[in-house]
């Protein structure tokens, strides 16, 4: 992705009004230094993010996006987010996103160490060419997180459930799904159940129904798949979230990976055994997510 802006925010309490929001936010140079070497985001991943897909200039799904950053917060202990500052924000990070695919991504950090306050961005990038993994599909393994399905309820310390600036272990998965000659990865509980991919979540077809793994075992509630659900009821398909054994993964009759930018990509692949992939259907839910969407 090619960076194209970047947006220092100076944050707003969350009940705090102000008659121009514009003036809390100040663009700078997205190749320039920006941040000071205390900065906890990048010393400790202390912090929080969301990643918000731009069609021609119209930001997706904005107020979703919105809810999922003040949840996160809340799990990480950081101040509310002032959602009429971000949602300021995201409009003029949008509007430099040019007329194709783009994201938008925001950022809250705890800040630097002993400061005052936190500190917030927001960049504007070109999107990557998904062309061929929305429409030829992608190879996907199988890999152990490490926790029992559980292990949010008993330890909620380890914020599974938000979306925090701690990515090295996905990205570390990502290389192991490259390493297996994939090109992603979906995580396992310990106890044998699908939970989601490092950056998308997950929906499996059984015949008219579709299917995701219940938000309830620290998944991260995917806005996309909040999105195609809505979309699939509307065309009188049935949805569901349950607790889903791997072994219904691999006997689903079709899966798909979903995320805000790549939209929907059909698993083509998975373990090294083939799935079932409907190009025609994939490419109905795509033109969907393409659409303007609020």
């Amino acid at each position: 992705m090619a960076l194209r802006f970047a947006l220092m925010i100076d944050p707003l309490a969350a009940d705090e009004t102000t008659p121009d929001l514009s003036t809390t936010f100040t663009a700078v140079d997205p190749a320039a230094p920006a941040l000071t070497v205390g900065e906890l985001s990048t010393q400790r991943g202390d912090g929080i993010f969301e990643s918000i897909g731009v069609v021609g200039g119209h930001p997706q799904e904005v107020e979703a996006h919105l809810e999922r950053l003040v949840h996160s917060a809340r799990l990480c202990d950081l101040p509310e987010p002032n959602v009429a500052q971000w949602r300021a924000a995201v409009a003029v990070a949008a509007s430099e996103c040019g007329d194709g695919e783009g994201v938008v991504k925001l950022i809250l950090s705890r800040g630097v160490e002993h400061g005052p306050t936190p500190t917030a961005w927001a960049t504007a990038a070109t999107a990557g060419d998904f062309t061929d993994a929305r429409t030829q599909g992608i190879r996907v393994v199988t890999l152990d997180r490490g926790y029992a399905i559980d292990a949010p309820a008993r330890a909620p310390w380890l914020l599974l459930g938000a979306k925090t600036l701690s990515y090295a272990v996905n990205m570390a998965a990502l290389r192991e799904a490259h390493r297996r000659d994939a090109d992603d990865a979906v995580f396992l509980s310990s106890d044998g159940f699908v939970l989601e991919a490092p950056t998308a979540s997950l929906i499996l077809q059984r015949g008219d129904t579709f299917v995701t793994p219940a938000p309830n075992g620290g998944i991260l509630h995917g806005t996309t798949q909040l999105s195609l659900f809505e979309h699939l009821a509307s065309r009188g398909f049935e949805t569901a979230y349950e607790t889903i054994p791997v072994d219904d993964l691999r006997r689903a009759d079709a899966a798909w990976l979903v995320s805000s930018v790549r939209l929907a990509a059909p698993i083509r692949q998975l373990d090294g055994v083939a799935l079932n992939v409907d190009a025609a259907f994939t490419a109905s839910l795509n033109d969907y997510l393409l659409s303007p969407r609020d």
